[in-house]
């Protein structure tokens, strides 16, 4: 098994610096999720670590072995793109192997490993059909298949489901985790999208502007996230947070609460505000609120709470919930 090491990884565009100092160190067998805003340098790291973007300065160790000035063939990586890069010509059976092919590897060892990793992938009934027969999730998985064969000793996705509508994003989701936990593969994975990030990670990693903001396990961010950047990140909707008199009065630079962590009532509460809109999700109801001074509240209440666009209702912090920041 792997681990991935980053010692002081900096790297520039001319006088611009993009990546700025990062110290990480991946752990053998983990799926960490980079996430964050974009231009925040999460794919140009991610690129790094693959070889196809240099480092200005720093080391990058994989398998303890220093390949900060390797190519990329020589890192022991495979790396999965957004868009599936499939070659439209070739059958899916020859799209997997394509990598075996090409390096020469006898024709019946390429047979076996495609037969064994499109069975792992749930392929084996699309061998024989070529991509443009596939649907967006299937060709996914045939990239996917193709960094499998290769028996890589880290996995890099970068941003592989942006391109799939919602259900079949969720769906991947369950077919990446359940594909880290069969191979117990060293995987990293780069998202926007702190749904995936939440939903998929044993540790993120959010970004901010070349820096790391926080590393650690999912709940951990969710819970005692260090800044307001990560608290605005993590969750959705986003942690309600307000400077001035508002933190000024709980003793704090940034007072935060998450919308989740609000109770409304018609009738008493810390803050009084309008109703402004209401998004009905099923389970769960989203509530914006106008206030004179908090000028917006969001609060996340249960489906079946009973409120009217344009009504006065007020919110309450959850004792215990509510974060500081200073």
């Amino acid at each position: 098994m792997t681990s991935v090491v980053l010692k002081d990884i900096r790297k520039s565009f001319g006088s611009f610096e993009v990546i700025k100092g990062i110290d990480l160190t991946v752990e053998t067998g983990e799926f960490c999720v980079f996430v964050g805003p974009s231009g925040c340098g999460k794919s140009t790291l991610l690129r790094m670590i693959s070889g196809l973007e240099t480092s200005s300065s720093g080391q990058i160790v994989i398998d303890g072995e220093d390949v900060t000035h390797a190519e990329p063939s020589k890192r022991g990586v495979a790396m999965v793109f957004q868009s599936y890069a499939l070659y439209p010509h070739l059958t899916v059976r020859e799209n997997i192997g394509f990598g075996l092919s090409l390096a020469g590897r006898p024709k019946s060892e390429i047979a076996e490993k495609v037969e064994k990793t499109a069975e792992s992938l749930q392929l084996t009934h699309l061998l024989d059909r070529k991509p443009k027969a596939l649907s967006g999730g299937q060709r996914q998985r045939v990239a996917i298949g193709r960094a499998i064969i290769r028996n890589p000793k880290v996995f890099l996705f970068d941003e592989p489901l942006s391109n799939l509508d919602a259900a079949l994003r969720s769906q991947m989701r369950m077919e990446l985790t359940d594909l880290h936990a069969k191979l117990g593969a060293t995987m990293i994975y780069v998202t926007h999208d702190q749904v995936e990030a939440m939903t998929m990670a044993d540790k993120i990693v959010v970004l901010n502007a070349g820096r790391i903001e926080q590393v650690g396990p999912p709940m951990d961010l969710y819970n005692n996230p260090v800044s307001p950047f990560v608290a605005g990140f993590i969750g959705s909707p986003k942690m309600n947070l307000y400077d001035g008199e508002v933190a000024a009065a709980e003793g704090c630079t940034t007072y935060g609460i998450r919308p989740e962590h609000l109770a409304l009532s018609k009738s008493e509460g810390k803050w009084q505000g309008q109703v402004r809109h209401i998004e009905r999700l099923g389970a769960d109801t989203v509530v914006y609120l106008d206030h004179p001074t908090l000028k917006q509240i969001v609060a996340r209440v249960p489906g079946d709470f009973e409120i009217v666009s344009g009504g006065v209702v007020h919110a309450s912090p959850m004792s215990g919930k509510e974060h500081r920041f200073f």
